[in-house]
């Protein structure tokens, strides 16, 4: 096998990978949970503060 052709099968193979990641990102199946997740950073934070003083989120 020549350069030539191992670059442009791994071309092809990139290229393929990257309509793949294109495709599952755009999918109607994930646009609740990326939704939801684009909005957290605008959540009020009253929820963590309504908090019991004994329940860590973190350790």
């Amino acid at each position: 096998m020549n350069f030539g052709l191992i670059h442009s099968v791994w071309t092809v193979l990139l290229f393929v990978l990257f309509i793949g990641i294109i495709v599952w990102a755009w999918s109607a199946k994930r646009k609740k949970r990326f939704d939801k997740a684009a909005r957290m950073p605008l959540e009020d934070d009253d929820a963590v503060s309504k908090r019991p003083s004994g329940d860590k989120k973190h350790g």
